[in-house]
């Protein structure tokens, strides 16, 4: 009865407030136009009312509340029943942009579902609304940082091309009068852990390059050719500013230098961080004076508590009505073109039908991904596919885990396919031998327990126990066996946003090191004493070294958290029911000497386009059951034509991948990604790729200008089907 009455009170209200006939009412109007008639008839303290993330409602200006906190990061997240796709960091290994695309486009649907849901009850809360706070296009730059599973991997083009096709996905085609969803790009700027050091770290400095080929690549590539709404700032600071306060990344570089018009919302409570003692606190204790800075620098909206005080900083002359109105202009016009102000029968997106939220057709395009993202690494004498005639183990702390499958940000889904659930589904209960066999890592001297900073899990089963000796497993479970199947690797109970884990190599979320935890090494070295064949399955959302076991593992397939139809999935390239083609977003490094120092924003050291050594598995790597050979390209009117033929006997997908070095640049990348497609091709056929080699391709840093542009001079291509440069084919050209 509440319910009923409280939404009849609301439609009431916004009836009367329709009534009126005021030109902000006019859905022929554009939205600017309709944003700055309704601006003129807010009061001052209606208008930082409406700076919050979760907005009050003005009944007189029929304004609802709403609420801007959504995530969506691989499905519509945090809001129950959903569909969940693997997530970001193994889509990317996918390398399949157009699938992508899709991935979002169910995602925004179902987010819609949910927006139409919570109209009908009580109002828009957190995670109900239409903007939703993805893609993270965060350069993975150290495979420590916890976060590193959110992104597209540490490539900055891989990640526009990716980034793109997020923000499409979730927007539309922009053929309806409303937008779907918008979209947000985070976090701006530079930041990638650690992170318990985000809330004071300071990038103090970066070359220019590394600023415009890194990490500002991915950012002014989507301003500049999606219609994307909104940025989200990031904690750290930059050059002494905290980027939610920097004049420099949110007014000269993002809306001067780019042309940015859309929102710009802070991180969750970043604006606490210029006031706060032990974070940048550079306005103690004077929170009006930090909220003026912010609006000042170019925030419009508040993820946080603290902009209610920009009242009291108006007063006192911090800021001025001015300022505050250019915000409130953009947070209007956002809402306008989301059809959120006007009645829920105008906007067709609302007419979504309700069955497709976690419908069996979404579940169809989970597994597509799935299958796309799978990545194998190693395979040995060609052990896999394996025999559906044997017997097996399957062993291991991921195996018969559901969560591992759902990374961070995550949906609830309907089922979620475990390994051991898809392996026996190939080969029968009466062919499969499971046991745990060790747990995923060690319990440092507190006990272990997950907890994330929104607060997602504190499930007392993920508690580790005490470390095992090898020497008092029970081997016995493996004598009747054909093969063993180890599934281990991370999970996101260990790596993710700012968590309190209490486990030996992790620290705030992120990773003290990249090695592979000593209880699982401990327990493969085990394994290999039965002199049974080893597949390993490994699952994580970032590199792990896994040097010693690939010595001793016969198969290494990387699969990611591959979401609701992961076992599946894995189980099909297990089985060869699905011929992987998955390649590498991230170096998988030999070791932890590999790496620089977790703080160094330098390039130079990090990642495969600056990294000097040898990895263990390089950037773009990826094992098929099919063989591709190159021929030579030839390139004509700026499009390089990759001749590329499937020599076996086997249907597959290859990615073809372009790398570019203009040839006198000693300074910079050894090579740079700048063209791949993803392409099938049947067995013994040959195919034709075409890459454009367009400006936009093409672009490097010119330390002559500073600018990213194809400057004139000779270039050295690179294409394959790896970033590893002895099995690259090259050419040179000259522009």
């Amino acid at each position: 009865m509440k319910r009923i009455l409280f939404f009849s009170i609301t439609l009431m209200t916004a009836i009367s407030a329709f009534a009126q006939n005021y030109p902000y009412q006019d859905p022929s109007l554009s939205p600017e136009e309709r944003a700055n008639d309704l601006l003129g008839r807010l009061s001052v303290e209606q208008k930082i009312l409406l700076m919050d993330y979760d907005s009050p409602e003005i009944p007189e200006f029929g304004i609802r509340k709403y609420n801007w906190w959504n995530e969506a990061l691989h499905g519509s997240a945090r809001n129950g029943l959903a569909t969940v796709f693997p997530q970001s960091i193994g889509m990317a290994a996918s390398w399949d942009d157009e699938l992508l695309q899709q991935v979002f486009d169910v995602a925004s649907t179902e987010q819609r579902i949910k927006f139409s849901i919570a109209r009908e009850g009580e109002g828009v809360q957190r995670y109900h609304g239409l903007s939703v706070w993805t893609p993270n296009i965060n350069i993975f730059r150290d495979p420590r940082w916890g976060r590193g599973q959110e992104t597209y991997g540490e490539d900055p083009y891989l990640t526009t091309i990716m980034g793109r096709a997020v923000v499409n996905g979730l927007q539309g085609d922009g053929s309806q009068k409303y937008d779907k969803l918008h979209a947000c790009l985070k976090h701006f700027a530079i930041h990638s852990g650690p992170e318990y050091e985000r809330h004071i770290f300071d990038v103090e400095e970066l070359s220019w390059r590394d600023l415009n080929e890194t990490y500002l690549y991915a950012f002014e590539r989507l301003v500049k050719t999606t219609d994307v709404k909104e940025i989200m700032c990031a904690y750290n600071a930059y050059e002494g500013k905290p980027c939610c306060g920097s004049d420099k990344l949110l007014i000269k570089i993002l809306r001067e230098q780019w042309g940015f018009d859309g929102m710009v919302v802070t991180d969750c409570w970043a604006v606490h961080d210029f006031f706060n003692e032990g974070c940048h606190n550079i306005f103690p204790n004077d929170p009006p004076s930090a909220t003026a800075n912010s609006v000042r620098s170019g925030a419009d909206l508040e993820c946080g508590d603290s902009f209610h005080t920009l009242g009291e900083a108006l007063k006192a002359g911090k800021i001025t009505e001015t300022e505050i109105d250019r915000a409130v202009f953009r947070i209007l016009k956002a809402r306008f073109e989301l059809g959120e102000m006007d009645p829920e029968e105008m906007v067709s997106w609302n007419s979504i039908p309700r069955d497709l939220l976690a419908c069996d057709q979404h579940n169809d395009l989970a597994l597509q991904m799935a299958r796309e993202t799978m990545t194998l690494l190693q395979n040995k004498g060609k052990v896999l596919p394996l025999s559906r005639n044997a017997k097996y183990a399957v062993v291991g702390p991921n195996a018969a885990d559901s969560l591992v499958m759902w990374g961070n940000y995550n949906g609830i889904p309907r089922k979620t396919v475990t390994v051991l659930e898809g392996i026996t589904a190939k080969v029968g209960a009466e062919n499969v031998v499971y046991a745990r066999g060790c747990e995923i890592a060690a319990a440092s001297d507190d006990e272990g327990k997950y907890s994330e900073s929104e607060g997602n899990y504190h499930d007392e089963t993920l508690s580790m126990a005490e470390e095992q000796e090898a020497s008092a497993m029970d081997m016995s479970i493996f004598d009747d066996v054909d093969a063993i199947i180890y599934v281990g690797g991370l999970s996101p109970m260990l790596e993710g946003e700012e968590m309190r884990v209490n486990y030996k190599g992790f620290k705030g979320g992120d990773r003290t090191s990249i090695e592979l935890p000593e209880t699982q090494r401990k327990y493969i070295a085990e394994l290999a004493k039965t002199g049974k064949p080893i597949v390993f399955v490994h699952l994580s959302g970032s590199a792990v070294a896994l040097a010693p076991e690939a010595e001793i593992c016969d198969a290494i397939l990387q699969g990611w958290y591959a979401g609701q139809q992961g076992g599946t999935a894995i189980a099909d390239v297990l089985f060869g029911d699905y011929n992987p083609a998955g390649r590498l977003p991230v170096t998988f490094y030999a070791s932890d000497a590999d790496l620089p120092d977790f703080g160094d924003y330098d390039m130079p050291g990090h990642t495969y386009r600056y990294f000097q050594g040898k990895p263990l598995f390089p950037f773009g790597h990826g094992l098929s059951f099919s063989k591709f050979k190159y021929r030579r390209a030839k390139v004509k009117n700026d499009v390089l034509r990759i001749p590329v033929k499937n020599a076996s006997r086997r249907d597959g997908d290859e990615i073809v991948q372009v790398y570019i070095r203009k040839a006198d640049d000693v300074d910079g990348p050894l090579k740079s990604l700048r063209g791949f497609k993803r392409v099938h091709i049947k067995a013994r056929k040959k195919v034709v790729v075409e890459i454009p080699l367009s400006a936009e391709n093409i672009d490097l840093f010119n330390p002559q200008t500073g600018k990213m542009e194809a400057a004139s001079g000779e270039y050295i291509i690179y294409y394959g089907g790896t970033s590893d440069i002895s099995k690259l084919r090259k050419l040179r050209i000259r522009i």
